[in-house]
């Protein structure tokens, strides 16, 4: 599986750009928790929000493997800004797919030009990978619609200025009764809860966020009425392909620094690196981070090619987050003590990866829906 002379331009560009810009910095973030704004103007102006969008809206206009490398590259140097990336391209398909021009004016084109922040409000305390169990509704009024009820654990609800909200607009409907409202910040009614203090990812900032009684237009409804779950379960795929992504990224970031301080610690008179147990580790690393990679790649080409691809993108999403986890504890392992003490990188890798077995759907829900596509797959052949 090869790259073409583009999509390693990219990938090459992305990576000089994270060991400039955001690894000498990565330690600090995670300390801080703060917000990256500094680094988020600059990957807007290089192109880095909208990868797969299309020129003609402002998106860079390239394809979906061309958007994991990114994301893979920006993780390497710190997920939490590959997390703003990943937010960015979710947001924005969304809003080239089903937004009106209207729409993309106000918000698509700011967003890729990294001037508002957005979040991607779903979770609820009773629907997290159950999304049919949210509770936030949205009632129309002669102007529009009046929304009531709460969001938790939402990416970027401390700092953003919109919000994509999914509510039930149609309580009796099931999963057809939801639909997407476009939630301006600074609406009477809307508020945020304090930011919560987390394991890893720490510079990507989550809260709850809360409407009461928010007087909404009617030109907030972004898509169709009624058909909200289905259109945010429609980039899903592509979410996943994201997070596969910055697993690897977090992955390849842990082998590296394994590698280098194998290489250079000495025990016993000779560095570490010449033991061959400790060789093997760095070995079932590196072979695991590339078939994560690999995996990656395949399901972001399907998507490319239009192909079925709900599988794939769970197979990567899934072996990704568990690589991520396995091997940078791995990392943790060869460096020993050391990498048991803040401030080393790969105890904060260590961190950072356990949350890509949870977001974008756990990775029991991956396994449910691999399992699931397997026996259609079986049913349809026989």
């Amino acid at each position: 599986m090869r790259l073409t002379e583009e999509q390693a331009q990219v990938r090459d560009m992305v990576r000089r750009f994270a060991d400039e810009a955001i690894r000498p910095v990565a330690g600090e973030l995670d300390e801080t928790e703060r917000f990256p704004a500094e680094i988020y103007a600059r990957m807007a102006g290089l192109g880095l929000f909208g990868i797969a969008i299309p020129a003609e809206l402002g998106g860079a206009g390239l394809d979906t493997l061309s958007y994991a490398l990114v994301m893979e590259e920006l993780s390497r140097g710190y997920a939490s800004v590959a997390d703003q990336c990943g937010l960015v391209e979710l947001i924005a398909t969304l809003l080239s797919r089903h937004g009106t021009p209207a729409q993309r004016e106000r918000y698509l084109a700011p967003l890729l030009r990294g001037e508002r922040r957005c979040a991607y409000a779903i979770t609820e305390a009773e629907a997290g990978s159950d999304v049919a169990g949210i509770r936030t509704t949205a009632t129309r009024t002669p102007e529009g619609w009046r929304l009531d009820g709460g969001k938790l654990w939402i990416h970027n609800a401390p700092v953003c200025d919109f919000a994509v909200v999914l509510a039930r607009t149609d309580p009796e409907a099931g999963r057809r009764g939801m639909s997407i409202l476009i939630v301006d910040a600074d609406r009477p009614g809307f508020s945020r809860g304090p930011k919560e203090r987390k394991m890893g990812q720490r510079a990507s900032q989550v809260g709850a966020l809360h409407f009461d009684g928010v007087e909404l237009p009617a030109d907030a409804l972004l898509g169709q009425e009624g058909r909200g779950f289905h259109t945010m379960m429609s980039v899903l795929d592509k979410g996943r392909v994201g997070i596969a992504a910055l697993a690897v990224g977090i992955a390849q970031a842990g082998l590296e620094a394994a590698v280098g301080y194998a290489r250079q610690r000495r025990q016993f008179g000779k560095a570490v690196a010449e033991f061959q147990g400790l060789q093997f580790m760095l070995a079932d690393m590196a072979k695991d981070v590339q078939a994560a990679r690999l995996l990656t790649w395949d399901a972001a080409q399907k998507l490319d090619a239009g192909e079925p691809a709900t599988m794939a993108c769970s197979m990567a999403k899934c072996a990704a987050g568990d690589v991520a986890v396995a091997r940078t504890a791995d990392a943790v392992q060869v460096f020993g003590g050391s990498g048991y003490i803040r401030g080393f990188e790969v105890e904060r890798l260590y961190r950072d990866a356990k949350i890509c077995q949870i977001y974008e759907g756990t990775n029991q829900i991956q396994r449910s829906i691999i399992a699931r596509e397997l026996l259609r797959q079986a049913e349809q052949g026989g």
